[in-house]
């Protein structure tokens, strides 16, 4: 049964985002979609105006990547499937993998940690630096495992459950397969993240992006709240420190999964940041139970890890279900009179 094949990939590429990630040197998909968005929100921004074209431009820019990525990735597959079925999977499999980001979220925080380790904070501040959009040139070492911590629980959803998520959803419906769902979310992700700004010159031609980006990682950023709550073994706890502070956060899914880190942690994230000279305040999260240390950020990407390896085997637990139901029942004379009916 083709779920059972989608379940293989699954695996496949879940242990190809584990063990080798995403090597600067290799082309990714996500590079091409910066390149398309870049080139068509700079042409807007210049040929456009009015509020009202740039918000349209943005809905036709947001629609256009993310179905074009979608599309994309069936057609690649199609295509690979046609060749021969083996290059079907390998093509998939690693078309996946690379909208799984597990590993390069914990190479990126651990060559800070290891740099702080080794008391080089300039070189510290200057890693951090690519990865987050707050300045970095003048924070302390606390302030540093703060943002080191608060970007692996906020991207742990974008960039971890959410794909995994909906290549999931993807797989129990075997005609669109894993990667198109997968790659159509990296394709949202991207677009929030270039243009899904506040403020100008992206506040219109980026709303839709940024919108739609709550709305499709609404559901996934809850589940991997209540799954880690319940891997925490103090779940009651944890939920209610989440209800109470990660609604005070004015994005509808960051404050939920940077709070539930947090909250399982015992220490408080959120507080002030510097944004190109200008401060800005964040709600703060949790209870300072404990200091943020290196050991503190090396359980999260635990957590991230134990979340990801669970729905993954939830997944394909599911999708071998599936086949096997749909073996007993072709076997069934029954399915055969209904096929014959509806034929």
């Amino acid at each position: 049964m083709k779920t059972n094949i989608e379940a293989i990939i699954l695996g496949i590429a879940a242990v190809i985002d584990y063990r080798i990630g995403d090597p600067r040197e290799w082309w990714h998909p996500v590079q091409g979609m910066g390149w398309i968005i870049s080139r068509l929100s700079k042409f807007t921004i210049i040929t456009c105006q009015r509020k009202w074209q740039r918000r349209w431009c943005g809905i036709i820019l947001g629609l256009g990547v993310i179905l074009g990525s979608g599309t994309a990735g069936w057609i690649i597959v199609y295509l690979a499937k046609n060749i021969h079925s083996l290059l079907g999977i390998v093509v998939q499999s690693i078309l996946l993998a690379s909208c799984f980001a597990a590993r390069s979220l914990s190479f990126a925080a651990k060559a800070v940690l290891s740099s702080l380790v080794k008391g080089n904070i300039v070189i510290a501040r200057s890693q951090l630096s690519q990865y987050v959009g707050r300045d970095t040139d003048n924070l302390s070492e606390e302030e540093i495992l703060r943002a080191v911590l608060e970007t692996v629980s906020e991207n742990a959803i974008d960039g971890v459950t959410s794909p995994l998520f909906y290549a999931i959803v993807g797989a129990f419906f075997p005609e669109i397969g894993v990667v198109p769902l997968a790659l159509g979310y990296k394709a949202v992700s991207t677009l929030d993240s270039m243009i899904g700004y506040q403020e100008d010159p992206f506040k219109d031609l980026g709303w839709f992006s940024a919108k739609l980006e709550d709305y499709l990682t609404w559901l996934p950023c809850r589940l991997t709240v209540l799954t880690l709550a319940l891997i925490s073994g103090k779940p009651l706890t944890v939920l209610s420190i989440c209800c109470r502070d990660a609604s005070h956060d004015p994005s509808p899914n960051s404050g939920w999964s940077e709070c539930i880190y947090a909250a399982i942690l015992g220490v408080q994230l959120g507080g002030t940041n510097t944004y190109q000279s200008q401060l800005k305040y964040k709600p703060l999260l949790g209870d300072c139970l404990h200091p943020i240390t290196p050991t503190i950020i090396y359980q999260a990407l635990q957590l991230t890890r134990i979340c990801f390896l669970l729905w993954l085997v939830l997944g394909m637990v599911g999708l071998f279900c599936l086949a096997k139901y749909y073996l007993n029942s072709a076997a069934s004379p029954h399915f055969h009179i209904v096929s014959f009916l509806l034929t």
